[in-house]
């Protein structure tokens, strides 16, 4: 069945048709955007699972850096803390 006018300048046609119609326009829209962004052709799918990789990378080093700052900053209180308790008990010698 094809599109007909109603008499007040409306299109009809039946719902089937017009999700086709809508299915068809949403592919050429995505198709449209991969392209803007240079992610059309063959390699395609490849560039997209290297970023996704590489997104995955950047997650890692973000938190090993996290987790090597609350380690070095955990070790310096440690050693502060040590230091001090060496200066009060008079362990390297006799002080002031």
């Amino acid at each position: 069945m094809s599109p007909r006018r109603s008499g007040e300048g409306h299109v009809r046609m039946p719902d089937a048709e017009f999700e086709e119609l809508l299915a068809r326009a949403a592919e050429e829209g995505a198709k449209r955007a991969l392209a803007d962004v240079g992610l059309d052709g063959t390699e395609a799918a490849l560039d997209i699972r290297d970023l996704r990789s590489l997104l995955a990378s950047i997650r890692f080093v973000r938190r090993t850096a996290v987790q090597t700052t609350v380690h070095i900053i955990t070790t310096g209180v440690i050693l502060a803390l040590l230091a001090g308790i060496a200066v009060k008990l008079k362990i390297f010698g006799p002080g002031d």
